[in-house]
């Protein structure tokens, strides 16, 4: 028997929220593309849950909890990105990914520099 069809039976639950959060990474990867949210650098969707690297799903304007979440509030980042970000205010949030991405074309300057 399959993974998926012995999991639909031992816990459904779990089953069905699984197959929501997969539907939204679908939808938000489709929308946003394959890049961090917040650090511009490619996700990795090949990776095992949990890993650093890989996707998480983040709400950007804090909603209750006992709510859906809608999909126009939602973006994909690094794990250890959104861990960085918990405790930031918008305006952090913002100012940390314009350093991220004033950081990255830097570096992308300094590469054509050397080779010229």
């Amino acid at each position: 028997m399959s993974r998926t069809i012995i999991a639909r039976y031992l816990s459904p639950w779990k089953f069905k929220r699984e197959q929501e959060q997969q539907q939204r990474c679908q939808a938000l990867r489709q929308r946003d593309g394959d890049n961090c949210t917040r650090c511009r650098r490619p996700l990795r969707f090949d990776l095992p849950p949990g890993h650093d690297m890989g996707p998480k799903i983040e709400a950007i304007l804090p909603t209750s909890a006992d709510g859906p979440q809608q999909i126009d509030n939602l973006c994909l980042c690094h794990r250890r990105c959104h861990a960085e970000s918990v405790d930031h205010t918008a305006e952090v949030k913002e100012r940390i990914r314009r350093k991220a991405e004033a950081e990255l074309l830097s570096k992308s300057r300094r590469r054509r520099s050397r080779a010229a």
